[in-house]
């Protein structure tokens, strides 16, 4: 492969935001990201669009790769964003980009595949007994418009990335309102899975079925709204958003007792925001640990939340670069 960079489009479409950026990849591994626009997915009715517009702004040159992370399950080359109307075929953007290679791969994939890559001052830990960063396995847990977890693998070569669609596994009650609250959404929804609680959209699931409890109708209308009135000691949004954690925390426990992990990263846009005081911290860490017979198992190994705010970009970069062998 050449000595030179290995330059391309890389994108990050999810449920809210489509992010776009230039990438370079050196010979050493090295991502450098430039370029960097996010617009919002719903103003364009396609996939396509939304493309097409970024590169009106930009200079792309000449394109060696492109690598798009979607949020949706990608399957024989085509992908459905599960949040959002657009699909993507790769065998249709070759040809119209005119780049030397093309990629779709999930979001959380391209997360995972940045994991290793992040430094000291791209995480922040949760709680207070955080484990030395890295190791063998990460698990990449990813909250924004919807929820789903990668992880990480290390061993000969360059690793390897496990995904799936874990978001959409059955939510676990844990306590009593919960059990209420998983009531409340199966009346909604007829099955509820932890994405039905643990993401933007479930925060607002999660605060009406408070209220409804409560027997008072709710005061906010958005995710947002709730987020806002817990910041400013709303005691139901408050108890909103510890639930939150409390849920988060709970999966979080799971996903590294199920992939064997040594550490897990929280990504996505409202996770920095949400798990933001100590007890807030403490509620999520809390339930991270309360596996039985596997409390001190989990009690060694350290959770963060990413603060990157580009990690599926530069994911998506080197997985591009990965299977071009560019090391």
């Amino acid at each position: 492969m050449s000595s030179g960079l290995f330059r391309g489009l890389v994108a990050d479409l999810g449920g809210t935001n489509a992010r776009f950026a230039q990438a370079e990849v050196t010979p050493s591994g090295e991502v450098r990201i430039t370029d960097i626009i996010r617009l919002k997915a719903r103003d364009y009715p396609t996939a396509d669009g939304a493309i097409e517009a970024y590169l009106a702004q930009t200079a792309a040159g000449t394109m060696q790769f492109v690598s798009i992370a979607c949020a949706g399950p990608v399957r024989n080359g085509r992908v459905a964003l599960t949040n959002l109307g657009w699909s993507l075929s790769k065998a249709d953007l070759h040809p119209r980009l005119n780049a030397g290679s093309t990629h779709l791969l999930n979001d959380l994939a391209a997360v995972a595949w940045a994991a290793p890559q992040l430094e000291v001052g791209d995480l922040r830990p949760i709680g207070d007994r955080p484990a030395p960063i890295g190791g063998a396995v990460i698990a990449v847990l990813g909250v924004g418009t919807g929820t789903n977890c990668a992880a990480f693998v290390d061993g000969d070569g360059d690793g390897k990335v496990l995904v799936g669609e874990s978001g959409h596994i059955s939510f676990a009650p844990q306590d009593e309102t919960e059990v209420a609250i998983w009531r409340h959404l199966m009346n909604r929804f007829g099955r509820v899975s932890i994405e039905r609680l643990v993401s933007g959209p479930g925060l607002l699931n999660i605060y009406q079925a408070l209220c409804d409890m409560a027997g008072r109708a709710p005061t906010y209308t958005s995710s947002e709204e709730v987020s806002a009135a817990a910041d400013k000691d709303d005691p139901t949004a408050e108890e909103t958003v510890l639930c939150f954690c409390r849920v988060l925390g709970a999966i979080s426990g799971d996903f590294v007792l199920t992939y064997g992990a040594t550490a897990l990263y929280v990504a996505g846009g409202i996770a920095p925001g949400l798990i933001s005081t100590p007890n807030r911290r403490a509620a999520f860490r809390e339930r991270f640990e309360n596996k039985g017979r596997f409390r001190n198992y989990l009690e060694e190994i350290g959770a963060f939340v990413i603060l990157h705010p580009h990690a599926a970009l530069l994911g998506a970069a080197r997985a591009a670069a990965l299977e071009a062998k560019i090391k």
